[in-house]
């Protein structure tokens, strides 16, 4: 029996396969850092590609994706806190936000429980936006996706997740610096 360890703990998985011996994954991994470096570009191109069609500074494309995902999960953004994820000081995100504002992407909602709290949520045609110009990947993604298995995904999703910390921490560490 192999176990497929994830963050709610220890899967079963039916396997037929042999386990490979330690160190078999060892030539792949350096693959893998660069396939992730490749998928590190697109992105950011992909980026670019968003912020020119739409009259964007890339930053303020990056900006509107955080507010719309955390508007979309119910935990809107503070101000401090999208300056923190895409690290820019409080003067850059104040000028990044009105930009996006001033375009009818973004608005500033007042906390009805703390006056002094405001929160960006997605304003006017920003979902509607990112979804026509998105909406061809996430088709491609779900056909992709629909070619592995629960477990293959959940494997995939722990590697990314961390990865994506590994990523975090680095940029952070080298900030500090």
């Amino acid at each position: 029996m192999i176990y497929l360890v994830s963050q709610g703990g220890r899967i079963p998985v039916e396997s037929s396969a042999v386990e490979p011996p330690p160190g078999a994954a060892a030539p792949l991994r350096p693959e893998l850092v660069v396939l992730l470096q490749r998928h590190a570009v697109e992105a950011v191109q992909l980026g670019r590609v968003f912020a020119e069609r739409h009259d964007l500074h890339p930053t303020d494309w990056a900006a509107l994706l955080a507010v719309v995902q955390g508007d979309c999960a119910g935990r809107p953004l503070t101000p401090g806190e999208l300056g923190g994820r895409l690290g820019m000081s409080s003067g850059a995100t104040t000028a990044v936000v009105d930009r996006l504002e001033s375009a009818g992407h973004v608005r500033r909602v007042r906390d009805s429980r703390d006056r002094r709290r405001l929160t960006l949520h997605r304003a006017g045609n920003a979902h509607g936006l990112l979804r026509a110009f998105f909406e061809p990947l996430e088709v491609g993604m779900e056909a992709l996706t629909a070619g592995y298995s629960a477990p293959e995904l959940e494997t995939v999703h722990r590697f990314l997740s961390d990865a994506v910390g590994q990523v975090r921490g680095h940029r952070l560490e080298l900030a500090e610096r």
